[in-house]
């Protein structure tokens, strides 16, 4: 064989190595992304959907079972989220941001009204994104929570200039279920703390925090981060307080990485037991079960299972089955939310008059393994973006006094997203 013949044929295995190792990554890049998945014009669901009142731009929910209320964390004013957002590595604008003010709400599941909270002993810029609520295991039947959130607040510069950059960090409140208001518990800094989207709480003085990105800023090496899913360079770091009184951020606290290796790690959630940790690879749309380490000061996450998902992997939740009577009447799962053409956020997340088609997906438990099914699906019209759901349980005997199918399961799905305009509750099947 000659050197032509001989170079072709190395071209040849070259080619077919690319195509065997970076093929299923493509393939999958391209079911995740929604590369070649298209909507019809208008909206694509049938039947009620319930707009939630003064809920703008709230990028994660929680549902709270033992008040049976919803809480999320919203931008509130329209125009900020399009000029400051370091989650999407928007950073036009930080005189805007330093003024900025959202603000954390309850909503009730039965009369679909959202109601603010009044912040005590909080001033300042709130920039919110991820939240978690934990109770507060000195009240009495959880009427008291403690609420951990996310402020990408803009850095200072000694002048007193706002920097286009974010010196991000977390806020701590304590509410009593109920009440009109929520008082501030302190902040938290950490330099670990860099790309901070949402936080899993073990208790008031230890919590986890993800970090979705290596590179905060626009440009090249974060479209790799981000498309690739090979680039696992995000990770999930472990926060201990020592105090909860501290009067600065960055004091009485330690930090350090306790799970590594990760592609663009994002949500996180609690699971079907205290030691179970839910986290998302966004981009890549998959959603890892984790376990929390027994050791805080030298243990690590495990990840006992990953499950993946056609469309971007935000912000995940368990729905917990309280009228299941046998195992097979169990409609307990998991839920995840994300874009269904992630592919085209680079280009709509500046834009307010954008749509960006949405997804629910309901993972549960059949026959050794994962059953997926879409519950939501929508081309932007009736929900923009979608970055958090839950589901909250309808009782089968009220469902079925109201003229329900016998043996029918159904629950609220309660759905929002940072770039939405409301959020939104619609009844769908279990």
């Amino acid at each position: 064989m000659g050197p032509p013949l001989k170079s072709l044929s190395l071209l040849g295995v070259l080619i077919a190595y690319a195509v065997y190792t970076l093929g299923p990554l493509v393939h999958r890049a391209v079911t995740t992304l929604g590369v070649l998945r298209r909507y019809p014009d208008g909206a694509s669901v049938k039947g009620e959907i319930i707009a939630i009142p003064d809920t703008v731009h709230c990028e994660d929910l929680h549902y709270y079972a033992p008040s049976g209320t919803l809480f999320t964390a919203c931008e509130d004013n329209a125009d900020t989220r399009f000029k400051w957002f370091p989650g999407l590595a928007n950073f036009d604008d930080p005189e805007l941001a330093s003024k900025s003010r959202g603000s954390i709400h309850v909503i009730d599941p039965k009369t679909m009204q959202s109601h603010r909270l009044r912040f005590e002993n909080f001033e300042g810029p709130f920039i919110t994104h991820g939240i978690d609520v934990i109770p507060d295991s000195a009240s009495t039947d959880g009427q008291a929570v403690y609420i951990f959130a996310i402020n990408h607040v803009p850095e200072t510069a000694p002048s007193g200039v706002k920097s286009p950059k974010a010196r991000s960090q977390l806020e701590l409140f304590h509410h009593v279920v109920g009440s009109p208001t929520i008082q501030h518990v302190r902040s938290i800094w950490h330099p670990l703390i860099r790309t901070p989207n949402d936080i899993f709480a073990e208790s008031p003085t230890s919590l986890y925090v993800s970090n979705d990105h290596r590179h905060p800023y626009a440009g090249l090496m974060r479209a790799i981060e981000d498309l690739y899913f090979g680039a696992k360079w995000t990770n999930i770091v472990h926060i201990q307080l020592d105090s909860l009184a501290a009067a600065d951020a960055a004091s009485d606290l330690a930090a350090r990485v306790v799970l590594s290796g990760l592609h663009n790690a994002n949500g996180l959630g609690h699971g079907r037991s205290e030691r179970e940790i839910l986290i998302s690879s966004c981009t890549s749309g998959v959603l890892h079960v984790g376990q929390l380490p027994d050791d805080l000061e030298t243990g690590n996450i495990t990840i006992v299972e990953s499950m993946e998902i056609d469309s971007v992997a935000d912000n995940p939740s368990y729905f917990a089955d309280p009228y299941a009577l046998t195992p097979v009447d169990d409609r307990s799962g998991f839920l995840e939310a994300g874009l269904s053409r992630g592919i085209d956020l680079a280009r709509t997340h500046r834009d307010p008059t954008a749509k960006d088609p949405v997804m629910v997906t309901y993972l549960r438990p059949s026959l050794g393994r994962w059953e997926k099914r879409i519950l939501f699906e929508d081309d932007g019209t009736i929900l923009r973006s979608i970055s958090s759901a839950v589901l909250v349980p309808i009782d089968p005997v009220d469902e079925l006094n109201k003229g329900g199918v016998p043996g029918a399961r159904k629950a609220w799905l309660f759905a929002t997203g940072f770039l939405s305009k409301n959020m939104i509750a619609l009844k769908v099947d279990l």
